[in-house]
């Protein structure tokens, strides 16, 4: 190991621990961090005062030529790189003198267009959530492993000079893509070092014209590869986890040349409220090698997935392989079907639409899902959500990159792309109810086994969108929105009040090039 110490930039390294077994990662988390097994066997583990990501803590050096591409602004913050140097030896300080777990992984299951990535931690159970989150190397493979992007997570050290450095707070996380390098600050919860390499492949990959994605893929008996993008809550680890087709991958992918490939070797599902009868992959999933993360549970490692006392935003991450129905390569061919969900908590959206390759751009840089009332404070009635192309917060590039990229794709391999509402129906939240799964789940097995084509199709005025009559499995009455409210007129004033809602995001979009302008397939008042 003294060649690995002597690779890390640290002083003073006491024993490493390199792509450590489980059962010592287990051990060590159990022993001197404070986690607990659950009943089923996984490791329970809290994060501390966060237990969601810090998004105004995120930043980018900004230096050439890296300053070009990136869209600065809300998302990309940028910071110099003399506080970025400050930053590195205050992270270097904290993994001196220290035993630690350095995790060697790939990010990406396409040979043709993975990153090796290194993670250094001090946290046991950190470095086994990276093992079940990415792709771990062959043991031959270790022997010549030469990081492209190395994470330092210090997460035990804050900034104490985070005033001078004009920063958020105490909390940063850092990326200087020259150097290949980010770092950590400040918070425990792991779901940065995920997301911290999804943004990096977001900034790689589109520069060699693949299209990096926040979706989950799954394949069929018959090879045709399926995609569902959403936003958190939307059901996109749920419907993809079937157990009639093989999953690829729950969350973040790449597309190439060769087809769809995941981008990690894990899945990171929430679990509040988790039911073992409508989720029983997710459920069956979550034993010895999985994580929970913040949850509640009682002497005896019975979990209650229906506490939020701690969060709401209680999770499990898993490897793949925890997943009886999974493709071992993770990779698929071009997609035939692309699905975009949404919670759509007013109310108003159909619980399936075909769409336009124009309405399909429109739809995906729109982004659009809805927070219900009850789920922060002062949110007393629904809440529009707008995130570019489903996943804004990990966009280094400018939105209409990906959406460029997308629309060359759908036209390059013919593929289908359809808009699926898993939120209410009947009214919007507190009136209307949930859509039912089974009608959901129906809706995709009508987009993917192609008996959607057979509809009768009609459209949904305001916003043109193309929705079936009748389709196997759905309640008819459900199909067309406007039937399911009791109250007519209510149910065209909200369509109109989220349309304007719709119209007013999209204008971000209207200053730059003519191109990008897919107002014609929104929504028209």
């Amino acid at each position: 190991m003294s060649e690995i110490k002597d690779q890390l930039g640290l002083e003073n390294v006491q024993n490493v621990h390199r792509n450590s077994d489980v059962d010592i990662l287990i051990d060590h988390a159990v022993k001197n961090e404070g986690a607990k097994i659950s009943s089923t066997g996984a490791l329970m583990i809290d994060t501390g005062i966060f237990t969601g990501r810090s998004p105004k803590d995120k930043f980018f050096v900004n230096q050439d030529p890296s300053n070009k591409f990136i869209s600065w602004g809300d998302i990309n913050r940028a910071v110099t790189n003399d506080v970025y140097a400050d930053l590195l030896q205050t992270a270097k300080k904290q993994l001196s003198d220290k035993d630690l777990y350095v995790t060697d992984v790939y990010c990406g299951a396409s040979l043709d267009s993975r990153k090796s990535v290194r993670f250094i931690t001090e946290v046991a159970w950190q470095a086994n959530f990276i093992q079940n989150m990415f792709i771990m190397p062959e043991e031959s493979d270790l022997e010549d492993f030469t990081p492209e992007f190395t994470i330092y997570n210090a997460c035990k050290t804050v900034d104490m000079s985070y005033v001078s450095h004009k920063l958020h707070s105490e909390v940063f996380v850092v990326f200087n893509v020259e150097e290949n390098t980010a770092i950590i600050g400040g918070t425990w919860y792991a779901g940065e070092m995920k997301k911290g390499v999804f943004s990096m492949m977001n900034y790689w990959l589109p520069l060699e014209k693949k299209l990096s994605m926040h979706c989950s893929a799954n394949i069929g008996k018959n090879g045709d590869t399926a995609l569902f993008f959403g936003l958190s809550g939307t059901g996109k680890t749920t419907l993809s986890t079937d157990p009639n087709r093989a999953l690829i991958g729950d969350d973040e992918h790449g597309w190439d040349d060769e087809g769809i490939f995941n981008f990690e070797g894990g899945c990171y599902a929430k679990v509040i409220n988790l039911d073992k009868d409508s989720e029983p992959e997710i459920y069956n999933a979550i034993k010895k090698g999985a994580i929970l993360e913040n949850v509640v549970a009682d002497e005896n490692g019975v979990v209650d997935f229906e506490d939020g006392s701690k969060t709401e935003n209680t999770r499990v991450s898993y490897p793949l392989e925890h997943i009886p129905n999974h493709t071992p390569d993770m990779k698929g061919g071009h997609p035939e079907n692309i699905i975009f969900l949404c919670a759509d908590a007013f109310g108003v959206l159909p619980p399936v639409a075909k769409l336009s390759k124009q309405q399909a751009m429109y739809y995906f840089l729109s982004g659009y899902t809805a927070k219900v009332a009850g789920t922060e404070r002062g949110i007393t009635e629904p809440v529009a959500t707008f995130s570019s192309c489903f996943g804004e917060a990990f966009l280094p590039l400018n939105p209409t990159v990906y959406a460029a990229l997308l629309g060359e794709k759908i036209d390059q391999h013919n593929v289908n792309v359809y808009l699926v509402n898993t939120g209410w129906t009947g009214g919007p939240y507190g009136i209307g109810s949930r859509m039912s799964i089974k009608n959901t789940r129906a809706c995709i097995n009508g987009i993917l086994d192609g008996s959607i084509n057979n509809s009768e199709f009609e459209t949904l005025p305001v916003f043109n969108l193309s929705i079936p009559k009748t389709l196997d499995g759905v309640d008819t009455a459900v199909l067309n929105p406007r039937n399911t409210w009791e109250d007519k007129e209510a149910y065209d004033e909200t369509k109109k009040k989220l349309a304007s809602m719709y119209i007013k995001n999209f204008k971000k979009y209207l200053t730059l090039e003519s191109e990008y302008d897919f107002t014609a397939a929104g929504p028209k008042l």
